[in-house]
């Protein structure tokens, strides 16, 4: 593993970062429906919070914290079963992309995991509609930029997988708050980081919508809409 005194901390600041979410998780309160005023939906959203793992652990942000709060909890409470990158199956992480070419970037990377999703079906015929999260960052990362070659990057997850997210825990039990990397899927250009604490991500708001389309090849179509 990567001796973690050797990554150099930056101080980042970036006003817009993205991120892609399925459009199917675009949606009001699941149970803003059955409130006649603010004083029911409030009392509704404490029952909803007894059993959704959103409301739920110390660090998880609440509605203070602005637009978007729960589309930064949902990524810190509900991962892959075996992790990403830089999170384990038992903690999320806030995944997103940034610089010059930040959207293109984005795309990559989620068209990889879907379409790697697809290639286990053997179907490759699909339609999914995704929409920008643009959130700020003022903090300190540990800049990964400079170890392109190293295992935690290695392109198949079962091998640059569990490296990284060694890594990761290491850092985050010496009080990190995420990290800096090269882009695996959008090569050389692609920028990306991977947020450790739900209170960093900041100032999130919608950008565009893009539809990637699978038609019987494992490249998607992608156009916005």
């Amino acid at each position: 593993m990567i001796d973690t005194a050797s990554i150099p901390i930056e101080d980042f600041t970036e006003p817009t970062t993205c991120r892609l979410i399925s459009t199917a998780y675009i949606a009001e309160p699941a149970l803003a429906p059955l409130a006649d005023d603010e004083g029911d939906l409030e009392f509704l959203h404490e029952i909803e919070g007894l059993t959704s793992a959103r409301q739920m652990g110390d660090e998880l942000v609440s509605e203070n914290h602005g637009y978007g709060w729960t589309y930064v909890n949902a990524a810190f409470c509900y991962t892959r079963a075996t992790g990403n990158r830089f999170n384990g199956p038992e903690r999320g992480a806030w995944y997103a992309t940034f610089g010059a070419d930040a959207i293109e970037t984005a795309q990559a990377e989620v068209s990889w995991h879907l379409t790697r999703e697809l290639e286990a079906t053997g179907v490759f015929d699909n339609i999914t509609s995704y929409r920008e999260l643009l959130a700020g960052f003022t903090a300190r990362f540990h800049d990964l930029r400079g170890f392109n070659g190293e295992v935690i990057f290695d392109a198949d997850p079962a091998i640059g997988y569990p490296e990284g997210q060694r890594l990761a825990a290491a850092l985050r039990a010496q009080g990190g708050n995420g990290v800096l990397y090269p882009s695996v899927r959008h090569r050389p250009v692609g920028q990306c980081l991977a947020a450790f604490r739900p209170s960093l991500v900041q100032n999130i708001r919608q950008g565009d919508t893009w539809v990637f389309t699978w038609a019987g090849m494992p490249n998607p179509k992608i156009i916005r809409t």
